[in-house]
């Protein structure tokens, strides 16, 4: 869920920041390689709790995501319309969400 996201994304940064602050306010008078080691550490987390925050979790409906940015969770989707007519070889495939993606992957429904 998304809370569990948003609390495990804030632990592992702040744990982050928690190695790079103490690595050289105290630890680096110890063991300078040591302070080097936990900010070595501290450089692998932040990418880490970026994936762990945005990965789709079983729960998540993201088969039924609005079309539209402004569609609420109970609007119906609404197929796109074609700019052009398709050729022959290029018919589509039934399903409109993909027809849609690959239309602008080739570079269909530019804005003129």
């Amino acid at each position: 869920m998304y809370a569990r996201r948003r609390r495990a994304y804030f632990l592992m940064m702040g744990g982050c920041l928690f190695l790079f602050v103490s690595a050289w306010a105290f630890v680096r008078l110890w063991s300078v390689p040591a302070a080097v080691a936990m900010c070595v550490v501290a450089m692998v987390i932040p990418p880490v709790a970026a994936v762990v925050a945005n990965r789709r979790g079983p729960e998540d409906r993201w088969w039924d995501d609005a079309a539209s940015p402004d569609a609420g969770p109970d609007e119906p989707r609404q197929p796109r319309r074609e700019s052009r007519p398709r050729s022959p070889r290029e018919q589509p495939t039934g399903d409109p969400t993909s027809d849609a993606w690959w239309d602008e992957l080739d570079g269909r429904n530019r804005r003129r």
